[in-house]
This record gives C-alpha cells, sequence and structure tokens, in this order.
C-alpha cells in the first residue's frame, strides 16, 4: 500500500468527483494529443509510398493533403453534430448501439478498442524514433525506451484524469508552439532565399503518368492525421459545464490547429525537397534545415518526442471510458466499470497498458511496421457512428435537423469511401490483421454477455425447499505437521461443526510417526487419519477422501479447513502456502464443499 500511494498517490473522495473534470485547456491536452500529434509522422507516411514511383510523385503530396484536410473539416464537425445530439457522451458505441442495432454498436466499439490499442503502440514508437533520430547511438534500446514511455504514462494516468491533464498540457502547447515557429519560420526562410532546398524535386510530367494506386495508398497513410478526432465525442462526461458546449469548442480548436500544422509542414517538407529516410524522421530533418542544429532543433525533437508518448494518453482517456460502458452492458468484464482510487477506470487502464506492452515488444518497436494497422479501425468507427446519426435526426426531428441529417450523411459517405480506400491500400501489409481481429473481438464480447446472462439467471434466488437444508456438516483438516496454526485451526473446526477429522498425506513414515505422536498431545481429541499417497502426491489423496466423504453425505456439505501462516514480509508468501492455494482452487470446482484458510499471524 505504501508503494501504491507513492505512485498514484492519496485516495479522491467520491463527491469530489466534478472537481477533477477538465477545463478546455486540459481537455485539449488531454483529448488532442493523439491527433495533433499526427503531424509529427503523418506527413512522412503519406510521403513514403510516393516515391516508391519516383521523386516526381512528391508533387502531388500538397493535393492530396488539401483532401485530407477536407475529410479533417468533415468529421470534425460530424462530431460536434453528435456531441449535440448526445451532450452526456455517447461515443460511437451508444449512438449506433442505439439507432443502428447492437452488432453495429459492437461493430464500432470493437473497431474503436483496437484503434485505442494501436494508438498507444504508434504514438510511442514515433516518439521513441524522434529521439533516436536526434541521438541515432540510441536506435538500439529503442524497445527499453518504449516500455519505460509507457509505464510512465500508466502511472501517470492512474493518479486521476486531472493531474494527467496538468501534467500533460505544457509539452503538448510546447509541441503546438513550437511547430508553429517552424511553419512559420520554414516558409519565411524559403520565399526569402536565405535555405536552398536539400532535393531539387523534378517537374510533374502530368497527371496521365500518375499511378492511382499509389495515390490512394499515399492518401491512405496520410489519413493517420484524423486519428483521435473521435476521443472529444467518446469523452464528453470529462469535460466541465455545460460539458457538450465545451467539448464542441474543444474539438473545433482542435481540427483548426490539427489542419493548420499538418497543411504547413506538408507545404515546408514539399518546398525544401525533404524525402523519407530509414535513419531520420522527416519532421527532424525539416527542423534541421529551418533551425540547423541549434538549441531549437532540439526543443522540437523533444517537444516531438514528448507529445508522441503522451499522445498515447487519449487512448488512456478513451479506452477505459469505453470498456466502462461495454462492462455495464455486460459485454466485458464487470472490473473494467469499477473506478479506482483516483476515480479513473484503473483497470481498465492497467488492460490497456498489458496488450500495448505486448504489442510492443511482438513488432519490436517499429512504428513503419505497426502504422499499416493503424486507422482501419478508427475510420471503421467513423462511418459507422456518422451512418448512424442519419436515422437518429430524421427520428427525433429537433432544431436544425436537416441540416444537420446532411452534414452526417456526407460525413459517413466521406469516411466509408475513405476506409474502402485504406483496407484495399494497407490490406496485405497488415489491415487484414484488424479486419481479422474485429469478428474475434466481438464474438468474445457476445460469449461474455452471454455468460452474465446465464448466471444472472441461475443466480436469482428461488422459494427455499425443506430437502434443500444440509443433513449433515463434515469438517476436514489437511494438515502437514503439527504446530500453532494448525492447533489455532483445530479451535475454529470445533467451533463450527461436531464432525471434524485431521488427514495427513504420508510421505515419509519417520515423518508420519512424529506427527502421530504430537496429534495425541496436541489434537484436543480430533481424529487423525493418515493417507497413504504410493506417488507421492499431496493432493491426490486428500481429494479422494473428500470425495469419499461426500458419497456418504449426499445430503451434506463439507468444510475443508486449511491451516495457513500469513509471513509478515510480501515476498515470504512466495516461499509458503502454495499446495493450499492449488488446494483451494480444485475445491472450487466441487459440488458440495467449501474451503476456508484460518490464518495464523506470525511477527
Amino acid at each position: 500500500m505504501s508503494l501504491k500511494r507513492f505512485l498514484i498517490g492519496q485516495p479522491i473522495d467520491s463527491v469530489k468527483e466534478n472537481r477533477e473534470r477538465l477545463n478546455k485547456t486540459m481537455g485539449l491536452a488531454v483529448f488532442s494529443s493523439d491527433a495533433l500529434s499526427s503531424v509529427a509522422y503523418a506527413t512522412e507516411e503519406m510521403l513514403i509510398p510516393l516515391t516508391l514511383a519516383g521523386l516526381m510523385m512528391v508533387h502531388y503530396s500538397m493535393s492530396i493533403s488539401i483532401g485530407i484536410i477536407a475529410l479533417i473539416a468533415v468529421v470534425a464537425i460530424s462530431y460536434m453534430q453528435t456531441i449535440r445530439a448526445y451532450p452526456s457522451g455517447g461515443g460511437a458505441y451508444i449512438v449506433a448501439k442505439e439507432n443502428l442495432g447492437l452488432k453495429m454498436g459492437l461493430i464500432a466499439a470493437a473497431a474503436l478498442l483496437i484503434d485505442y490499442v494501436l494508438t498507444v503502440i504508434v504514438s510511442i514508437s514515433a516518439g521513441v524514433a524522434a529521439i533516436t533520430s536526434a541521438f541515432p547511438s540510441l536506435h538500439s534500446h529503442a524497445v527499453l525506451m518504449c516500455m519505460v514511455s509507457l509505464g510512465f504514462i500508466v502511472i501517470v494516468n492512474l493518479r486521476g484524469l486531472r493531474e494527467a491533464g496538468a501534467i500533460f498540457s505544457v509539452p503538448v502547447y510546447i509541441f503546438v508552439g513550437g511547430l508553429f515557429m517552424l511553419v512559420v519560420a520554414g516558409i519565411v526562410h524559403y520565399h526569402s532565399g536565405s535555405i536552398q532546398p536539400r532535393n531539387i524535386l523534378p517537374p510533374s510530367t502530368g497527371f496521365e503518368v500518375l499511378p492511382l494506386l499509389l495515390i490512394m495508398r499515399a492518401f491512405a497513410s496520410g489519413c493517420t492525421a484524423l486519428t483521435g478526432i473521435e476521443a472529444v465525442a467518446n469523452g464528453v462526461n470529462a469535460f466541465q459545464q455545460p460539458e457538450a458546449k465545451n467539448a464542441s469548442i474543444t474539438l473545433a480548436w482542435m481540427a483548426l490547429i490539427l489542419g493548420v500544422l499538418f497543411i504547413g509542414v506538408t507545404y515546408n517538407v514539399y518546398s525544401y525537397g525533404i524525402l523519407p529516410k530509414h535513419d531520420e524522421t522527416v519532421l527532424s530533418q525539416l527542423a534541421s534545415a529551418v533551425f540547423g542544429t541549434g538549441p531549437m532543433y532540439y526543443v522540437i525533437q523533444f517537444s516531438t518526442f514528448a507529445i508522441l508518448i503522451l499522445a498515447a494518453n487519449t487512448s488512456f482517456a478513451g479506452f477505459p471510458r469505453l470498456g466502462s460502458i461495454l462492462a455495464m452492458d455486460n459485454f466485458l468484464p464487470r472490473q473494467l466499470a469499477s473506478q479506482g482510487d483516483k476515480l479513473v477506470f484503473s483497470n481498465g487502464i492497467l488492460l490497456l497498458g498489458a496488450f500495448s506492452a505486448g504489442l510492443i515488444i511482438m513488432f519490436d518497436g517499429d512504428t513503419h511496421a505497426m502504422i499499416p494497422l493503424y486507422t482501419v479501425g478508427v475510420f471503421i468507427a467513423f462511418s459507422v457512428s456518422q451512418a448512424a446519426m442519419v436515422p437518429h435526426w430524421f427520428k427525433h426531428r429537433e432544431g436544425w435537423w436537416i441540416p444537420s441529417m446532411i452534414m452526417n450523411g456526407v460525413g459517413a459517405l466521406a469516411t466509408t469511401l475513405v476506409l474502402i480506400d485504406i483496407t484495399y491500400a494497407k490490406f496485405l501489409h497488415g489491415a487484414w490483421m484488424v479486419m481479422a481481429a474485429l469478428p474475434v473481438i466481438i464474438y468474445l464480447m457476445f460469449k461474455i454477455h452471454t455468460h452474465y446472462k446465464s448466471i444472472n439467471a441461475q443466480l436469482i434466488p428461488k422459494e427455499m425447499k425443506a430437502e434443500t437444508v444440509y443433513a449433515h456438516h463434515s469438517v476436514i483438516i489437511p494438515i502437514g505437521g503439527v504446530n500453532s496454526a494448525v492447533i489455532n485451526t483445530i479451535k475454529y473446526a470445533k467451533a463450527i461443526s461436531n464432525d471434524v477429522v485431521a488427514i495427513y498425506v504420508c510421505l515419509d513414515t519417520s515423518k508420519a510417526t512424529i506427527t502421530t505422536e504430537l496429534w495425541d498431545k496436541y489434537g484436543m481429541n480430533v481424529p487423525l487419519l493418515v493417507l497413504d499417497s504410493p506417488y507421492r502426491s499431496v493432493i491426490e489423496p486428500i481429494v479422494d477422501y473428500i470425495e469419499g466423504v461426500r458419497d456418504v453425505y449426499t445430503d451434506g456439505v463439507i468444510t475443508v479447513i486449511l491451516p495457513e501462516f500469513v509471513p509478515s514480509r510480501w515476498w515470504e508468501h512466495l516461499l509458503h502456502n502454495q499446495t493450499a492455494w492449488l488446494l483451494k482452487g480444485i475445491l472450487l470446482f466441487k459440488k458440495g464443499v467449501v474451503s476456508t484458510s484460518v490464518p495464523f499471524q506470525l511477527r
């Protein structure tokens, strides 16, 4: 408990939950860090497919960027409509479930869960890539740096939403300010002629030679800039009152900043002739071209590293909230529905951290290996959510419902077309794994729901009948010797039943003789039965004996009481009581058998 308090701080009273909510400034840092951080790698991911057909293809980066900016505007406005319709914080799952049915809601939820995990691993690995670009000697330690960064984010999020917002606001705004300076300085230096392009791009040869498939792939890759836009709509309840208004304003800020920075970085990268390199990010090349390798370059790199690492925080704000909603609907384990000491969904945070750590190790912390899996899930959620808003407006017909319905319809059509493009362009590069994972996750959610439904049906209290009263109570005490813990257990056993027997498994005849002699002295007239074990098993003879007693008293109940001494230090528990833990695990599935422990605390 002392370690827990040191890491996450003192618990917060439930009545203070409203004080933990975020204002617009903190909300932008918490929920927009994912979207804003994508500026650091979206341009580079867009350029990689274009350069496959030669440098002349890079000319089309600006046209593709303008298309992506238009898509950002459409999606942002569409989600502002969603916030207006669901001011209590709907999210894609709630919106789709209410308007398109449960199955479509679960498709949206599963897609978002996948995207949240991928957001964490892509953001952290991209942040580490920014540092290894500045310090190439650290490249071999990329996975370790990813794991340390992930652990830091998990701990900060366990400390509470408001504290996480306060910690993350500074690096987010440093990054935004630094990139604005980079974009403006880059444009000024280029047009003044004080800095020459690093590569002279050949002139375009016209649209007719444009490989359409590469353009589609570049557009799909550049759409990573849209990831995280939905986070504000999913977390409306995290904002201070009026929640919906503050969330909408925050979403508008995010979309404007994202659009300006993305088009500004792309324009500068194109103007300076910067091309993707294996050992240095495009943003690092741009910063060094504009600012040299002086202090401002390192400010850009370290702030990029910070926001890319902290971009994972968007997932740690969204995944646990979505998990809690699904858990309350019995589609995920109920443990995810409970808030922890700091009024955050701690179990969801820990689960997301565990999944992310496994995938970082699996993909060796390589951003480019994980990017193809990215954006598929979020665009599925985009499409389903916006499509669900169309019948919502038609059904309720409130306010300016016709323009709202048209806007959401346009948003659904645009995101669906982009989803088809992304799936086609990235399918063989890893998107197939996301598409394959979706039905598996949905199937597991239905199985969990069926399990809880079955459990609830079986646990409904039924009228008590006379024959359900236990006719006999047998108490069995497995012992491994005679000591104070065993004597303490005998006292408890005799207090709850008149039929008490102790059993000892004989693995060594000399030890069995000593135990029998001590039992005659300290056994308090409780019979001791010595069981033979020719194959040196301790558990099997005990279970066989319990089964025999149950066969004799078919209408009775058996209580197996395990003497356990409790060491004073936590690590000492690892040295004792393994047999008791195993036996309790086996007896848990035995009908009519109850297992319990009588602890004996040691100094």
